[in-house]
């Protein structure tokens, strides 16, 4: 866990000193404050202390956030050849999948910190959902886990930061819309099928308030599997 730590922590460090975290922070603090607050819903004008509006446009930022945050992980190591000096020490490829995904996790929780204000506020203008909200930060939070692990695999299998991103994007976008449209094409098992499928689904069931195990399962299961490929990649690249 220490090495796992220590990998995350540089992995950390060195968003900040590129100025990426600045400029992703900026940007997804940017079009969320925006659109909760001004365009499209005036929260002080309505008086309704709600943050559906911040999960639905986070949600969406997050979907593009992710990937951004991961396509140079393991591809820049790749390219550049680092990748080869790091494993050659006394680290597995296990440590190394989860300390640059831990890496991009904490980065996207700062990210919901800086929100803190936005929940503040709400306070301010009228009685909060407490619940409510903690299940929307606690859906995000799931959904930008499933889409890191899913953006370091991409990454773990070119060399090319572009095409990270853009792989990235095309799987995460099965889950993020093409399941739901899918599922509204066909009918019985296939459509209950492909909307279990769907991120959208869960992401909503835990936003309304609800935490169900199922939904659970489901961004785990994601999460488990983006982690054990991008190993699982590490692994075949070292026995080549």
């Amino acid at each position: 866990m220490h090495t796992v730590w220590t990998i995350a922590k540089k992995e950390l460090q060195s968003y900040f000193d590129s100025l990426i975290a600045y400029i992703l922070l900026i940007l997804f603090l940017g079009f969320s404050g925006f659109f909760t607050w001004l365009y499209g819903s005036d929260i002080f004008m309505t008086g309704q202390a709600s943050l559906q509006v911040f999960f639905s446009v986070a949600y969406w930022t997050l979907f593009f956030f992710a990937p951004a945050l991961t396509m140079r992980l393991l591809a820049e190591e790749k390219k550049s050849g680092t990748i080869e000096l790091l494993l050659t020490k006394a680290v597995t490829d296990r440590q190394v999948v989860y300390g640059k995904f831990l890496s991009a996790f904490l980065l996207v929780i700062i990210a919901l910190l800086f929100t803190a204000p936005y929940v503040i506020t709400l306070s301010i203008i009228g009685n909060i959902d407490a619940g409510e909200i903690i299940c929307g930060y606690i859906g995000l939070a799931l959904l930008s886990a499933a889409y890191i692990s899913i953006g370091l695999y991409a990454s773990s299998i070119t060399t090319n930061q572009i095409v990270a991103f853009l792989l990235a994007l095309t799987i995460g976008l099965f889950f993020h819309i093409i399941f739901d449209i899918l599922a509204g094409n066909f009918t019985g098992f296939g459509s209950k099928l492909l909307s279990q499928l769907s991120i959208t689904n869960h992401f909503e069931s835990i936003s309304r308030g609800v935490v169900d195990s199922r939904d659970l399962i489901y961004f785990g299961s994601i999460i488990f599997i983006g982690l054990f490929l991008s190993e699982l990649s590490l692994t075949k690249r070292n026995m080549n």
